[in-house]
């Protein structure tokens, strides 16, 4: 069981400390970062529950497209609720990066938790090398696309534009995301070209967003 745990913990830590690490302006107080990621993990609960009474009444299926849409809405619309108004709305928010930063540290919490327990749940951690290369690794990612957004809208000056970005583009690239892995948690071609194209994606965001730190006085 330890091992399990520890498999499922250690992709989650080993991101955030990444995207930590590439916040080139003042390093956010890492309690506050601490803190996204235990808000994460505590939507698990009320997503589960949102979930699983979608799937019981009938108003999604795993295999239907629309239904893959909906799931995303709810997991990234909870991710967006608590970074808007844990962070966005505060003074902590302060630069560009700091979007990313909380948005990533929310979503692998919540990435996280999830992992440990479908991992328990599944007996073993012969799963584990393939969740972090895609569960944990696309919720990290969808939380650089929706950080980026909300850090345009903080500073851009166009905030309703790119707050809609910050909650519509996650939804979709994690719709998109589940609709190539059809639930069943394998490496396939389609799935390491999207991963690989959201990497891509993901970092250049983190460069743009340092970049335009360098212009805040």
């Amino acid at each position: 069981m330890v091992s399990v745990v520890f498999s499922g913990i250690a992709p989650g830590i080993a991101l955030l400390v990444y995207f930590y690490l590439r916040h080139e302006r003042e390093a956010e107080p890492i309690g506050y970062v601490i803190r996204s990621f235990v808000f994460g993990m505590l939507l698990v609960f009320p997503i589960m529950f949102v979930e699983y009474i979608l799937l019981e009444e009938g108003i999604v299926s795993r295999t239907d497209p629309y239904g893959f849409l909906r799931m995303s809405a709810v997991e990234e619309f909870g991710k967006w609720f608590v970074i808007f108004y844990t962070v966005y709305i505060h003074r902590m928010f302060d630069d560009y990066y700091d979007g990313i930063i909380y948005a990533v540290a929310c979503s692998l919490g919540f990435a996280t938790l999830e992992n440990i327990l479908y991992l328990l749940g599944d007996g073993g951690t012969e799963l584990a090398l393939v969740r972090a290369l895609l569960p944990v690794s696309g919720h990290a990612l969808f939380g650089v696309l929706m950080g980026f957004f909300m850090g345009k809208a903080k500073f851009s000056g166009n905030a309703s534009r790119y707050l809609i970005y910050s909650l519509f583009i996650p939804i979709g690239a994690h719709s998109l995301f589940n609709l190539i892995l059809l639930e069943k948690e394998r490496v396939t071609v389609f799935s390491v070209i999207f991963m690989v194209c959201l990497w891509i994606v993901g970092l250049f965001q983190v460069r743009t967003a340092n970049r335009l730190n360098r212009r805040l006085k």
